[in-house]
């Protein structure tokens, strides 16, 4: 990791308790849970951030006409609908 910093953070009881449980069982740090937890979430936001604006660019007439070109190689064997 780079740098570290500390931010206080306040769960409701029933989470900090499911937490401690699982940190526990994956034998991790109660830290280290929830800076994986929120690297996840951040990389799943940013994902859907992504694939949303590359939707926002496509163009689907041009894929339309790609995908009913005639020339190209035939579909292999077993790459069938």
């Amino acid at each position: 990791m780079s740098e570290l910093s500390i931010y206080p953070l306040r769960l409701p009881r029933s989470i900090r308790a499911g937490v401690e449980r699982v940190s526990k069982r994956e034998g991790i740090s109660i830290n280290q849970f929830v800076s994986i937890a929120v690297a996840e979430k951040l990389a799943m936001i940013e994902a859907e951030t992504y694939f949303a604006e590359r939707q926002a660019r496509a163009d689907l007439d041009a894929f339309d006409r790609l995908m009913t070109r005639k020339t190209g190689e035939p579909p292999r064997a077993g790459d069938t609908l």
